[in-house]
């Protein structure tokens, strides 16, 4: 049997964290992975701030990929609901395993996972937890040095699951190989949006080269928004009801692509409009191209990425879909052939889907393993 032992994981997540959520060098490590023999053994320790939307997902994440999560930490929502927010999600369906508590513990197949209920990052015993990684999720501690209270913790390194002012930022399928584990102790997987648009960028930049873009996000709502009117002092349009109304937004998706593809730095900004569903997005990128090149070359080039070196992080689709069909995907970006158009072999608007939750969670499930396979 082949074992494989990763020294614990953790993540921190929150309710409110705003999704503002490898296969490509390695032959989808996760995939290999999971088809290890059960002896096979990888400790995660996620260390939620809240257990909220992305904690929950990206546990769920994690014991698909066979990753044991052996702590989480939560100072606002106490053991005996945690088994209840873990075991129902109205979106993604109920967790179809055991799920109870025993001895303070929350035990989820069986893997008992100790629970911490500390306010401050640096007071968590992640070192007694025996966790070496933290996946910052509250959408709070986003800078090198915030994040870093983890450390004084006992982590070892930290991942924050969204866009960092100043950590380095990898998406998977586009700049995991740039991760260099000497220097790098805190690091960004960027955001759900930013995972759908770089995989995408990157075909057609490689391919046929992207003059100028301008990227539209149709959003589904999140946590941070009212379910009726409500206060938002930075942006009131933030403040109207998430059911009611089309929302314009700020993105910071589009201009983040060129911090993992240099090449197109300063040539993408975007915008977004948060719509009512409760999951699954929607990346519009309209760009003008450098090479001329008809839409059906465009689709072949990102069938040939799906396929092959992007195989689990991009996906590619011919059928009729619609936003619901992408419940539940785990794939980052999934190219829409058929919604796309081309007003002349310069100018061109390409579609993505993307579960905004469910595949961004597990792109922060692999690059904690790819951040692993380079220790």
């Amino acid at each position: 049997h082949f074992m494989i032992f990763v020294k614990p994981l953790e993540v921190m997540l929150d309710s409110n964290d705003m999704m503002t959520q490898f296969e490509v060098l390695f032959e989808d490590l996760s995939e290999v992975l999971r088809n290890f023999p059960t002896s096979t053994i990888i400790s995660l320790s996620l260390s939620p701030h809240s257990f909220g939307r992305i904690g929950r997902l990206v546990l769920r994440a994690c014991l698909q990929k066979g990753i044991k999560v052996v702590a989480i930490n939560d100072p606002f929502i106490d053991l005996q609901y945690m088994v209840y927010m873990f075991k129902y999600d109205s979106t993604h369906g109920r967790y179809h395993g055991e799920v109870s508590q025993e001895d303070g513990k929350l035990i989820v197949d069986g893997n008992a996972i100790s629970v911490f209920q500390c306010m401050k990052p640096a007071e968590i015993p992640w070192g007694s937890a025996g966790a070496k990684y933290v996946v910052e999720s509250t959408g709070v501690f986003l800078s090198v040095d915030k994040a870093s209270s983890h450390i004084q913790g006992g982590a070892q390194r930290v991942v924050v699951s969204a866009p960092s002012p100043d950590a380095p930022m990898f998406v998977m399928g586009v700049n995991e190989d740039k991760y260099d584990p000497s220097s790098m102790t805190i690091v960004s997987n960027a955001s759900c949006t930013t995972n759908c648009l770089a995989p995408l960028a990157k075909v057609i930049h490689d391919n046929f080269g992207i003059e100028e873009a301008l990227m539209t996000t149709v959003h589904a709502y999140t946590a941070t928004q009212k379910t009726v009117d409500g206060p938002s002092a930075k942006a009131w349009r933030d403040g109207r009801g998430a059911h009611q109304n089309i929302i314009p937004a700020s993105t910071g998706a589009a201009k983040a692509v060129g911090k993992v593809i240099p090449e197109l730095n300063g040539k993408l900004t975007g915008m977004a409009f948060r719509v009512p569903v409760a999951d699954v997005s929607v990346v519009d990128l309209t760009c003008r191209l450098s090479k001329p090149a008809s839409y059906a070359e465009i689709k072949e080039a990102c069938k040939k990425a799906a396929h092959g070196p992007m195989k689990g992080v991009l996906g590619y689709t011919e059928d009729q879909v619609v936003s619901s069909d992408f419940i539940g995907d785990t794939h980052s970006s999934i190219f829409d052939a058929g919604a796309g158009i081309s007003l002349n072999d310069n100018f061109v608007k390409l579609i993505s889907w993307y579960d905004n939750e469910f595949g961004y969670s597990h792109r922060v499930a692999d690059l904690l393993l790819y951040m692993h396979s380079k220790e």
